[in-house]
């Protein structure tokens, strides 16, 4: 085969290999798993008290998790009209924040208990483009800014300096948004995170379309470019797994909040079952990373 044609081969072939090349990274997952979290067991969830969320408590020393759900609103709470509540969080020093949600209006509010048992509340105003709901909080080990996410597609969560535990915040003053993250990639209802570093959350998912990573109610992990605060930061969203969906009914399942516990190492995720299943055989299970 003469020269020319040869050079003219290799460059044709050079040039399909990069077609091929551009086509699989246009096509492949946005992201994919970088670690592995296996199931270890479960526990019923009761779908009156712990259908929400759950957090692990560590003051005082020896408490028991903590869940929420409709059956855990106080009356004096919901007849004000804040009759949602999302998974809450607690901070390292001890201050519990539970994210509240009405069915209309221009607010959402956070109530807190501080490490002496007393309750507050604390309410945010909305700002403009900003979604009412109030799914979720997740409190960053530093104690002095708080995540929040909004229901639906999203590339974003809201940052707000922690009520209760920033001193800059009290309960007579709006709850100001502070910065927000802006995620790599599109995450659709998220229900629930927590921080399993200084910079690296765990959500939970309850997707019911796939598009996003391939798959429904994933497991997702966020890794920040810095620990949140007062100047927005950057989200990469890396999908680990697909959420369990076991049932004795056929149906839609409902994926809830999500807890890390730093101190066992162990994860743990709510998933409603479909249909009356829901009040049978509704879970909270159990992970570790291996």
């Amino acid at each position: 085969m003469p020269a020319s044609i040869r050079q003219r081969c290799r460059a044709g072939l050079t040039a399909l290999v990069a077609l091929a090349t551009t086509v699989v990274l246009a096509t492949a997952s946005p992201a994919s798993a970088a670690e592995t979290w296996t199931e270890t067991g479960s526990d019923r969830a009761d779908p009156l008290t712990e259908s929400q969320g759950l957090t692990s408590v560590e003051v005082p020393a020896g408490s028991a998790n903590r869940y929420t759900g409709i059956g855990t609103i106080p009356v004096s709470v919901s007849s004000r009209g804040w009759n949602h509540v999302g998974d809450p969080d607690e901070s390292y020093d001890g201050y519990y924040v539970e994210p509240y949600q009405a069915d209309s209006g221009t607010a959402k509010m956070y109530r807190v208990q501080a490490p002496n048992g007393t309750w507050s509340e604390y309410v945010h105003t909305l700002v403009p483009g900003e979604a009412l709901n109030n799914s979720w909080d997740a409190v960053a080990p530093d104690s002095r800014y708080m995540l929040s996410g909004e229901y639906g597609t999203m590339t974003r969560f809201l940052v707000f300096p922690t009520p209760g535990a920033n001193s800059g915040t009290s309960p007579s003053a709006n709850l100001p948004l502070a910065s927000v993250v802006n995620l790599d990639h599109a995450v659709r209802d998220v229900q629930g995170c927590d921080f399993s570093g200084a910079t690296t959350l765990l959500c939970s998912s309850d997707d019911p379309d796939g598009s996003l990573f391939g798959y429904t109610k994933p497991l997702l992990r966020i890794d920040l470019s810095a620990a949140p605060g007062s100047s927005d930061v950057t989200g990469h969203v890396t999908a680990l797994r697909r959420l369990p969906l076991r049932s004795s009914c056929s149906g839609t399942f409902e994926a809830e909040g999500i807890d890390y516990d730093r101190r066992s190492g162990i994860l743990r995720v709510i998933v409603m079952s479909p249909g009356f299943c829901v009040l049978t055989d509704s879970k909270t299970y159990k992970f570790t990373r291996g």
